[in-house]
This record gives C-alpha cells, structure tokens and sequence, in this order.
C-alpha cells in the first residue's frame, strides 16, 4: 500500500476546508471498500479524511413522514431501524443481502453509494480498464463478463454497480443531501450516478470535494407494499447477478403507484420507468406484469455470456411484482 497521511475531522467545515487544501484525498468511513482498494493498489490517495466522527450518524424523521438517514449511519443501524422495516423494508432487506453483519457494523450509508464496481478488471491493476485507468480500454468487452451489464452500457465499460441498497433508495427516490465550502445541496438519487458514455471513470455528479450529509426517503402511503429480491450465485454474501426492489400500492382493485428498480443490469441502479408507466393505472395480473418487463427489457444488449440476464431479470419483475398484488390485497 502506497504511504499517505491520515487527518480526522470533528465538524463538517473542517473535513471540507481539509479535502480543499490541495492533493489527491478521499472522505475516509467505514472503508470496507476503500481501504480494500488501497491494499490492491487501484485506489492510491494522498491523504485520507476520516470523517466517522462528525455528527452524522443518526437515522432520523423528517416533515411529512420521510426518514433522513445520516451519512455515517452504519448499514446495521440502518437495517434494524423500527421505521425503515416498517416503511421501507426493501431497503431493510437490500443491506441484509448485501453483507456480512461484521460489515454491515462497519459500512456506512454514504460510503454504500460510493463503493467502486466490482469488476475483475477494475480490481486488477495490470489489466485494461478505462474506470481504473481512463484510455487502457476495456478488457471485459471481449473477455470475462458474464455478470455484467446488459442495459445502457458503452464499449467504454460494461461493469455493473454493486450496491444493494441504492437499488432500494433508487425505487423510493432518495434525495442525496451534501455539503461543499459554498453552501449545501440536493441531488435525486437518479442524477447521482452518470451515465457511462466515454467516461466511466466519472461515476457520479458530486461536486468536487463535496461531503455526503445524509439520505433522505419521501414519506410513503402506509398501504405500499415493498419487497427487495436478490438472485447471486451462491448462498453466502456475493454481489447481485440480477436484483430487484420493488413497490406496490393497490387501490380498488387497480395498481394506484408502483416503483420498480434493477441491480446488476446497468452501471447504476436501474429505474425500470418503462415497465411502470405500463403498470401503473391497471388491474395487477401476472400477464400484464410480464408484458411490462418485456417492454422494459426491449432495449437490453446483451454481451456474449450474459444474455441469461434478460430472461432473469423479466421473471424477477413479474414473480415480485405479482407477490406484492397479492400481499396488497390482504
């Protein structure tokens, strides 16, 4: 691992005015998947912050019914909070998916939205990749990449987001609370992670140096039902082949709101709007969510090994969906 130097910030102006001081730094939490980098040698910082004791760990509520979740709340606080079972409990299940408890003690809520793909070629220092290194090409293109994307990918990277649980906050649109030294601002979830295009090494539309303070979850009608679906390809911890998160709200016998969210397909957490504008209005039926994945999955382009992705991904749309209009009728 590459010598740097460690600070620990107190308060949120102080991490900032440290991050703007000058060189190569980065916000320090829980670091499960940082310092996992660094020992790799794919991230090599100067100096790192560590803002773990800032006032930003609680999980609290806001106006109106919705939950501000602190950026250094741990996943585990986050997972067992009465409110975000009880409410969102696809979010509750999308961090127990994705971790081990030790983890999960460790990880911390903005730091999950932050974590890096998982990617071999990424996690590999000697081999092509244009997320790593800007202009080296991708080696997944043509090589190993059977769990990769298969929707709105580019020849410049076809890696895959890992995070679990910005798939729920993506189906619930989370609002990204941040902080820089001009002031404070909020970004939907769905303008956080940009597109790939040329640039994948660009992976999200923060302002330089700026701090995550919180997430914030709208309030949602007492009557949604939500549900988190992981398919990995074994039992223990392991990241998403393909997931889902979604929402149902059911009304007189038609389908009043509906949230739908895919991981593992794209770069970011996929906001499946297609599928939803067809679902939504209309009478819950296991042929109509079928149809609504197909519409949603026109557009996949599938690579060499990973066109079982589609077919994956339309049954998982319409068994959760179909689950949640039966558990909405309780």
């Amino acid at each position: 691992m590459k010598e740097f130097a460690y600070q620990r910030a107190t308060e949120i102006g102080e991490a900032l005015h440290l991050a703007v001081a000058g060189g190569d730094t980065r916000y320090l939490g829980g670091g499960t998947n940082l310092v996992d980098l660094m020992k790799h040698g794919v991230e090599a910082p100067e100096r790192l912050i560590d803002i773990r004791f800032l006032p930003l760990g609680g999980i609290s509520e806001i106006s109106g019914g919705g939950m501000l979740l602190g950026a250094t709340a741990t996943n585990s606080d986050i997972a067992a909070h009465p409110n975000i079972r009880r409410r969102y409990p696809a979010v509750s299940q999308a961090i127990l998916a994705g971790a081990s408890g030790q983890l999960r003690n460790m990880a911390t809520a903005a730091g999950n939205l932050l974590q890096r793909t998982r990617c071999g070629y990424f996690a590999d220092p000697s081999a092509p990749c244009n997320r790593r290194a800007p202009g080296s090409g991708c080696g997944a293109t043509s090589g190993e990449h059977h769990n990769h994307a298969i929707l709105d990918w580019t020849p410049s990277c076809v890696a895959t987001h890992p995070s679990d649980m910005a798939v729920a906050l993506a189906a619930f649109d989370a609002e990204v609370r941040y902080q820089t030294t001009e002031g404070t601002g909020v970004m939907p979830l769905s303008r956080f992670y940009r597109p790939v295009g040329d640039s994948p090494h660009l992976e999200t539309t923060l302002p330089e140096h700026a701090l995550i303070t919180g997430i914030a979850l709208p309030p949602v009608p007492e009557s949604m039902r939500s549900r988190y679906r992981k398919v990995r390809e074994r039992a223990s911890y392991a990241f998403a082949t393909v997931s889902i998160a979604a929402a149902l709200e059911v009304r007189d016998g038609h389908i009043l709101e509906v949230r739908i969210a895919l991981g593992g397909v794209a770069s970011r957490p996929w906001r499946a709007r297609i599928a939803e504008d067809m679902v939504r209005g209309a009478t819950p039926g296991a042929e109509l969510f079928r149809a609504a994945a197909d519409a949603e999955l026109a557009t996949a382009r599938p690579l060499r090994d990973n066109a079982y992705k589609v077919a994956l991904a339309r049954n998982l749309i319409a068994t959760v969906l179909t689950e949640l209009a039966a558990s909405a009728r309780l």
